[in-house]
Parts: C-alpha cells; structure tokens; sequence
C-alpha cells in the first residue's frame, strides 16, 4: 500500500502516484469521514489532473458530511441503478456528474470550478422541473453580489443551461424550457499596456533576480504565447532549426506552430535544459511548473501596474496590440499568431488597424485640396 500523507486538515490525506501525461510524482488527495457510523474513505482527486489542493479537499469533505455532496455509497447506488435500469431522481449535481463523462480537457476542469464554486450550493439537490426563469435572476444577483466578473457571471449561467440542455438531449428526465438571457460580456475590452507602462515593466524586469519568471513573461511579450501555454512548454516543442515553436492543444484545440522570432530565440537559448530534460520553465523536481504568483505581483508592483493588470494575460495583449498598430499586419496573420480558432476572436484589435488606415487616408485628403488649388489657378 502507498505511503499516505497527513495534511494540516483534519481527514484529508494524500499518496504519491506516477504523474499522467506528465514527468515525475504527483498527489492524489482522499477524505476520510463517518457514514451511519462506519468509517468511510474516497478520493477526491488529483494534484495536476483535478487542480486538487488540501484546502479544496476539506471543502470538499465538509460538503459531503454536510450532505451537499454525494457521497461514496449513493454514488455506488447511483451506478447500480443505472446499469439495473432503476428510475432515478436526476438531481442537478447527478445530472452533471454523467456530463462531465462526456467532456474532457481544461474544459471540463473549468466547468467543475464553477459548478463546486458558484452552483453547487445552490442547485445541486434540485431537479430540473424545479427550476424556473427566476433561478437564474437569483444566480445572477448572488454572483453580481460576490463581485465577480461579467465574463465569469455568463460562464455559470451558461453552465447551468448546459447542464439542462445535457438532461433534456440524453432524456434523462423531464427538463421545462426556459427562456433565459444572459448577461452579456464586453469582449472587446484590451488589456495591453501603454507606452510609459511598458517602459516601467521592461526596465524592473531587467532588474527582477528571478530571471525564470521575467523570460517567462518577455516570451508572453515577444510571442503572444498564453500563461498555460508558456508553462507547459518542453524542449521538443522548440524547432531551432527551422525558427517554430509546436503550441499543443491552444485552449482545447488543435496543435498549432507560431513563429520563433529574434527575441523569443535569443530568450530560450538563454534557458539552460540542465535543471530538465522536459520543460523550458521546470518547476521542483524538473516537473511542470504551476505557480508563479507571488513574483508576477510583486513585479506588477514594482512596475507601478494597475492592480487588476494580469501579467501574462496583458502582455499577450501587448504583443497583439503592437502588430495591430503597425498596421503591417493583417488580421488574419494576426489570427494566425494568436492560435485564435476565429476570426472574430481576432476583431477586438480591428479598430487599430482601422485607425492606422485612417490616418493614412487623412494624408491623401491634406493632398486633395492642393491638387484642386492648383488646378483652379490654371483655369
């Protein structure tokens, strides 16, 4: 049997497993708790694969006790029902545990976050002829009142509607139709830095003695690259010769090749590959690197950025923002560059390159007038 791990939360412990899909170890975190007076004990999940944390865990553990969360026998029930035929009592939450089956990648990970996070207390014990316009209103104000961002008020809402839509296709149970309206989001907000910015952020970067953390977002600056994409960046991803680099999976998608230009060259060949035989930016143990939080603030700080400036996000912004201002780059390259899947990812930077066309035409008109000046002097 696996060592097993005691964190500081009480009930929650951990084992160390060979990593999937990844170098090296990683956690798999269990709870341990009391059902009709038997001990009980069931994984809830896994270090990188899960994104599980002890603390997520504990939360995690409670809920169960708490009755909120099913638990390891209803869960054993719910499957011998299902494979017996048995009617079952679609719950929300039950309807979502046979949806996440069907889905993979960051996707589902992100949908999981959401539902544990903003729809679990809320919905989870409801069935869907239970629900009504109103629920959703009464989402939107508790997460409006939780402060959070539009962009992540319409991700829930919309989970929520998946997750009925899902029970309805399957006919898994009676699910009424409800005409909800979303929030909408401001896509075109851009968070790129202006010139004085810039200038402060390069200059503490030059400065910064974690020099991982500052290639890291001089890379964000010189290609574009995501903040996942720049962590799980490896070594066989980089074609030297040929001036590529190989993006897998850019959020959720195809694999996709950008250029490796001079700036970005000079900063990987920088990198030494002593500390891994994998990534470019290893975290401990040669592994994946996860976090890089506390640096990026205290880099953001120093740099005198706006608080809500978020670093990897913003100079990705940045690089899309200069090529757009150039007005040398249209936008399908542009798209192209940024691994966008659609153009109209791409249109938020449109105006810019509408801008610079404008200004060369206001050329043309300060010519006009001279020519018809000259004109009526001949006549």
């Amino acid at each position: 049997m696996a060592q097993r791990f005691k964190t500081k939360y009480p009930g929650v412990f951990y084992t160390e497993v060979d990593r999937i899909g990844g170098s090296g170890k990683e956690k798999a975190y269990y709870v341990r708790y009391k059902l009709d007076g038997k001990d009980r004990e069931e994984r809830v999940g896994f270090q990188y694969r899960d994104n599980m944390t002890p603390a997520k865990a504990a939360n995690l553990r409670a809920a169960i006790i708490e009755g909120r969360r099913e638990n390891v026998v209803q869960k054993r029930e719910r499957i011998e029902a299902t494979k017996s035929g048995r009617n079952l009592t679609w719950t929300i939450e039950l309807i979502f545990e046979d949806y996440k089956v069907n889905r993979n990648g960051k996707a589902i990970q992100n949908d999981e976050y959401r539902f544990n996070s903003h729809l679990r207390d809320m919905f989870a014990q409801k069935q869907p002829n239970e629900l009504s316009p109103s629920d959703f209103d009464v989402l939107r104000i508790a997460l409006e009142r939780k402060k959070l961002s539009s962009a992540t008020i319409h991700a829930c809402m919309a989970l929520l509607k998946r997750i009925l839509r899902y029970a309805a296709k399957r006919q898994l149970c009676e699910v009424p139709i409800l005409h909800v309206e979303l929030p909408k989001v401001d896509n075109l907000k851009n968070d790129a830095l202006s010139s004085e910015q810039l200038i402060r952020l390069v200059k503490v970067l030059d400065e910064e003695p974690n020099r991982k953390v500052a290639s890291m977002l001089y890379l964000a600056l010189f290609t574009g690259m995501r903040r996942g994409e720049i962590f799980n960046l490896k070594w066989q991803d980089i074609d030297f010769e040929y001036g590529f680099i190989q993006i897998k999976s850019p959020k959720g998608g195809k694999s996709k090749k950008i250029p490796l230009n001079k700036s970005a060259r000079a900063i990987l060949q920088a990198q030494t590959a002593s500390e891994s035989q994998d990534y470019v930016f290893p975290g401990r143990n040669g592994g994946r690197l996860n976090n890089v939080a506390r640096t990026v603030r205290r880099i953001r700080e120093k740099a005198e950025l706006p608080k809500d400036f978020r670093p990897f996000h913003g100079l990705r912004h940045t690089f899309a923002t200069v090529l757009a201002s150039s007005g040398k780059v249209d936008m399908y390259t542009l798209q192209k560059l940024l691994t966008h899947k659609s153009p109209q990812m791409t249109q938020r930077y449109a105006h810019l390159r509408d801008e610079v066309l404008q200004r060369a035409s206001d050329l043309a008109s300060d010519i006009v007038p001279i020519a018809i000046d000259i004109e009526s002097d001949e006549k």
